[in-house]
């Protein structure tokens, strides 16, 4: 069953013996090729499953261009036309991909000879250099842990691939497609409609091969040191960050920060984080340049190769296992390396960033000239010792030259890879300038022929002020005032866009709040205390959930309370963000920790740690409700503690005890408030009152927005700070709203003591002390 056609070979002998006519040499000679087509079958039962991994490997490849794509996309959506890397970077997951993307070339065992089979090998090698092309500028987006284990990573794949298609050109298995007489006869008899014609470059496929391996390594070495370059580049701008912040910061003014004030602050860090992102230093560079013009190069390279081989590939045949599979890599890949083309083609011309000069001009010409932040970092290896654990002085002056040595020589091979980079950027660099001088002649002519006695009447806008936040690898560049108010006016259109987003349901919220944060003084009155804690502090989001699961555990909540839940979900959210950006210290954080998983328990399975609200909710008034959660927090409070005393001091017990003494003082506190009235009060009074005490606390929170957004602009991660700044941005449109209703409303006690805003307490002794 599995062996058909050596079945029907030995019938076909057996027949031809039982004819008189045949000579028994002839049948001996017959025979002779039986093993040969057995063994050839069975190894065919086991390529089957070829087919399939030429689809997986088709598959690998197609995630690796919707991930380039996903770049294309985000780059034209932020109006960032070098193509920043966001989705497709080198990490293990991605080289783990482009392995798989990879299987033809470091394929030495499944026989591949055709045509078809021999120009989808190529075609990986080509899709292999797009990748590492539109690869280069994630490797600023790494620390330098990062950077050397995913450079290694990349190292090994890359020379285990050209090892690979080198052992296959030596040894014949990648070759230009010449065939012999033998070959052409069989095709002849056996497939008349296809039998194989050498086609003009299918000659020339392992000379290609030969090419793209040597350009595959040029683009490692560029790799290797872009990321030498970048550590440098890095602290290079870090150091001019931290002037420019300190600027920013001493013209900042002091008091409280209006709307109009904050934007211009993010806007002065969202230049600092454009112009210093290590991604757009590293597009701006020579290497990454090169590696744009190598990338043209291959592609073009590769659809000449498959155009003159069209007649072959219209044949839809493959010799290979892959079967036809191999079409579908084929195709699949040379999309990749089409689309693979468009960043690096348009990184080339990042140069248009900058204003051109006649100095700027000589110093792209002047390829010779290497700056220090290339070979600062193996000059510094060069200059420190190594820790030798052997005593022998000898070996140590050994070890020591043998690596003084070595690093002249990666010195020497640094400077060579630059001014080759340098010497390569020229090509796109002296285009740009001719197409710039042609466009400049023609808007000249256009200004001519159109001129007219009307005046300009458009006021240009001064961008001084931001320009001096710039940050700029070499002194000798400027950044053009495009790129400038192109940076400020993506800011302002992000800024734009999220105040279209303002939180409604956190804004109805606030419209219950009290003239004078009434509900933040009357919360809590401080005298009911029931902890085993050594120190207890308040926190803004522990009032807020406290307070909301007894409006949740009313009876009637959901028929009085419009989009409650929702509103304060909303509010947490902001409160949250303040209390981690200004309240971070341990004592305040074990506190957050417990209100955010309270809040998660109420807001999502409607629980008080571990109790149902919807058993309070059954008692008969209001009475009944305040009582049974002041009983339940107690006994809490009691169990937790003796089983505290007796053990170790664990997070969750900590967490119950801080949840359930907050609902006992609180629940007492407005217990007393209604004193004996309390059987008189109505659901609809007491959510009046509860609301208005939440609003009252979100509202005192969140006047502290400003100092957060001004915080938050800061990062000190220099490969974060751009996203960092972005996020802020998104902040400062969201929270407009919210920060001019509540710019008014801080006390003038508090605003003549800035440091005491952040803190609830601070916020009660304030409200609550006599006046002047």
């Amino acid at each position: 069953m599995g062996f058909n056609k050596t079945q029907n070979y030995i019938d076909i002998v057996i027949r031809l013996a039982a004819i008189d006519d045949v000579l028994n040499d002839m049948i001996s000679s017959f025979l002779s090729y039986l093993e040969g087509i057995y063994r050839s079958e069975e190894e065919s039962k086991y390529s089957k499953p070829m087919l399939w991994i030429g689809m997986y490997i088709a598959l690998a490849s197609l995630i690796c261009i919707l991930a380039m794509v996903g770049d294309l996309l985000h780059g034209l959506r932020t109006r960032k036309l070098w193509f920043p890397c966001k989705y497709f970077t080198i990490n293990a997951a991605s080289l783990t991909v482009i392995a798989v993307a990879m299987k033809l070339p470091v394929d030495l065992t499944t026989s591949m000879p055709g045509t078809v089979d021999q120009v989808a090998k190529l075609g990986s090698l080509a899709f292999m250099c797009s990748m590492m092309a539109n690869l280069l500028p994630s490797l600023a987006t790494m620390d330098s842990k990062e950077l050397f284990t995913n450079i290694v990573a990349l190292v090994v794949l890359v020379i285990t691939l050209v090892v690979n298609i080198c052992i296959e050109i030596a040894t014949g298995v990648v070759k230009g497609v010449v065939f012999n007489e033998a070959y052409v006869r069989v095709y002849r008899i056996t497939r008349p409609d296809i039998y194989p014609m050498p086609i003009g470059i299918s000659k020339y496929l392992n000379k290609i091969a030969a090419i793209y391996v040597t350009l595959l390594l040029m683009l490692l070495l560029i790799h290797i040191c872009s990321s030498l370059a970048i550590l440098k580049s890095k602290q290079i701008i870090e150091s001019k960050y931290q002037n420019n912040r300190a600027r920013a910061l001493k013209a900042q003014q002091s008091g409280h920060l209006t709307l109009q004030m904050l934007k211009q602050h993010v806007s002065k860090y969202w230049i600092m984080g454009g112009t210093g992102s290590p991604q757009f230093i590293t597009v701006c560079s020579a290497t990454t340049s090169a590696s744009g013009v190598i990338c043209v190069l291959i592609t073009l390279s590769h659809i000449v190769t498959v155009l003159l081989t069209r007649p072959e590939l219209k044949s839809k045949y493959c010799e290979s296992d892959y079967q036809w599979s191999m079409l579908v890599i084929l195709v699949t890949q040379c999309i990749g390396v089409v689309v693979g083309t468009i960043a690096p083609l348009s990184r080339c011309f990042a140069a248009l960033s900058f204003k051109m000069s006649i100095k700027q001009i000589w110093n792209h010409i002047n390829v010779f000239k290497t700056e220090s932040y290339w070979i600062q970092k193996l000059s510094d290896w060069k200059q420190s010792s190594i820790p030798i654990p052997f005593r022998s002085h000898k070996c140590k002056v050994v070890i020591e030259n043998l690596k003084f040595l070595i690093l002249i020589f990666l010195i020497g091979v640094q400077k060579a890879v630059v001014v080759t980079c340098k010497m390569i950027s020229l090509i796109p660099f002296f285009f740009m300038i001719c197409v710039l001088y042609c466009l400049r002649c023609l808007k000249r002519i256009d200004v001519k022929c159109c001129a007219s006695g009307a005046d300009d009447t458009h006021e240009p806008e001064n961008y001084n002020d931001f320009s001096q936040y710039v940050l700029q690898l070499h002194e000798e560049q400027e950044l053009h005032e495009r790129t400038l108010k192109s940076l400020l006016k993506s800011g302002k259109s992000l800024i734009q866009k999220a105040e279209k987003q303002q939180p409604t349901n956190l804004m109805k919220l606030l419209a219950k709040k009290s003239s004078g944060f009434e509900g933040l003084k009357k919360f809590d009155n401080n005298d009911h205390e029931l902890t085993v804690l050594s120190k207890e502090y308040h926190c803004w989001s522990l009032p807020v959930v406290t307070l909301t699961t007894i409006v949740v555990s009313l009876p009637n909540f959901k028929k009085i309370a419009d989009n409650f839940l929702e509103s304060v979900s909303e509010a947490f959210i902001y409160v949250k963000l303040v209390e981690e950006s200004l309240n971070a210290t341990s004592d305040y954080v074990s506190i957050q920790k417990a209100a955010k998983t309270l809040w998660l328990e109420v807001d999502i399975y409607h629980k008080w740690l571990g109790h149902k609200l919807n058993d309070f909710a059954s008692k008969k008034n209001i009475r009944q409700i305040l009582e049974e959660f002041n009983k339940t927090a107690k006994n809490i409070v009691t169990e937790v503690g003796s089983t505290e005393s007796e053990g170790p001091n664990d997070d969750s017990i900590c967490r119950s005890i801080v949840c359930a003494n907050s609902m006992f003082r609180l629940t007492k506190t407005i217990m007393d408030s209604y004193k004996d009235n309390i059987d008189q009060v109505s659901e609809e009074d007491l959510f009046a009152e509860l609301s208005s005490m939440i609003s009252d606390i979100a509202a005192a929170c969140l006047t502290n927005l400003p100092q957060v957004i001004a915080l938050k602009c800061h990062s000190s991660e220099i490969e974060k700070r751009e996203a960092n700044v972005c996020a802020t941005a998104q902040l400062l449109g969201e929270t407009s709203e919210i920060i001019n209703i509540l710019k008014d409303c801080v006390p003038a006690s508090l605003i003549n003591n800035p440091g005491d805003l952040p803190y609830i307490d601070k916020w009660r002794d304030h409200l609550t002390a006599p006046a002047p």
